[in-house]
């Protein structure tokens, strides 16, 4: 029987409230009290949260962060992490992660930021001592691309691996987050449309988020419209995006607990942003746009992008421009 009495849904909402109070369950917090607080206390598991930017917009940086930080910031729950990175070699990944804990470039990580300047042995040791340290967590990669059901089923097989069955139990899942780096990049079934693998991919989540306790983050693309003139003028509400925005936006937006867009003024040259104009120094004021989130709050918040050393920070909101009141 797939029906479920209405008396049992009001014991499991309950049951999950007690455990919440009592700290049997977490959300999982991200490293910045903003996009926590936009959920509950961060990322539930049984959710999905699309992060969407154009290319360069700080998605993937803000997946690695999360998930870089995300076992020192979540300790004691036995969370464990699946990335799927069909975008980057994992190797690069790991770069940009020693660039973003020893406070040193990319560039100069692989001795190509100055002619004749080399990385020092001192700075190799430090990067393998972070190594040796983070190898511990149990996080765990596939760079092989997939189709929606092949994502489906390596999910399926990772959840069940990881279960404990104590003897004369029940069978435990493990919390577990797991990661997309671009929804775009997964393999299209035989005779699929783009549209199609990604309302498949959404299907496929969703059916999953409720089967384990899994926390989605999906990478999505915004559209080119968002670099259109008309919408890089200062000062005007097309400034801002929106859920349109998001490549595919009807296959996935309607399976999203949570949608971020990720937006960096200053690369579409806009200095006065939006209605409320904000005044956007450089390119390193980073915007979040919290659009959609089924239990906690929308809004607008501020960062800055640190790309030179692959880091996101908590920033203030910029000062707002003031308006010319026109004559009567």
């Amino acid at each position: 029987m797939k029906w479920k009495s209405h008396a049992q849904s009001y014991k499991d909402a309950l049951v999950y409230m007690r455990k919440m109070q009592q700290g049997q369950i977490q959300s999982f917090k991200t490293p910045w009290k903003k996009i926590n607080d936009a959920g509950i206390g961060g990322f539930e598991y049984n959710s999905i949260t699309i992060i969407a930017a154009r290319p360069g917009g700080g998605k993937t940086l803000m997946k690695d962060q999360m998930i870089r930080e995300g076992f020192k910031l979540n300790k004691g729950q036995g969370i464990r992490a699946l990335e799927f990175q069909l975008e980057m070699v994992a190797k690069n990944s790991k770069i940009r992660e020693f660039s973003s804990v020893s406070k040193q470039t990319y560039k100069y990580l692989l001795s190509a930021e100055t002619e004749g300047v080399k990385i020092s042995d001192e700075l190799l040791e430090k990067c393998a001592q972070y190594a040796r340290g983070a190898s511990k967590y149990p996080i765990d990669i596939i760079d092989d691309p997939v189709t929606p059901e092949e994502f489906r089923s390596e999910i399926i097989e990772y959840m069940d691996t990881h279960a404990v069955t104590p003897e004369g139990g029940i069978k435990t899942y493990c919390q577990t987050i797991v990661t997309l780096d671009h929804s775009v990049l997964l393999k299209k079934m035989k005779g699929q449309s783009v549209n199609d693998k990604l309302n498949m991919l959404g299907e496929v989540c969703t059916e999953l988020k409720k089967k384990y306790p899994i926390a989605f983050i999906i990478l999505s693309q915004l559209n080119r419209d968002i670099e259109n003139p008309t919408r890089c003028e200062n000062g005007k509400y097309g400034n801002y995006p929106t859920a349109g925005d998001i490549f595919g936006a009807d296959a996935l937006n309607q399976h999203a607990d949570m949608l971020i867009v990720l937006d960096i003024p200053a690369l579409r040259h806009i200095t006065t942003y939006g209605p409320d104009r904000y005044i956007i120094e450089d390119d390193t004021v980073l915007v979040a746009h919290v659009l959609k989130t089924r239990t906690g709050d929308r809004r607008m918040s501020f960062f800055k992008a640190e790309f030179h050393n692959m880091n996101i920070a908590d920033a203030l909101t910029p000062p707002q421009e003031p308006q010319i009141k026109k004559k009567s």
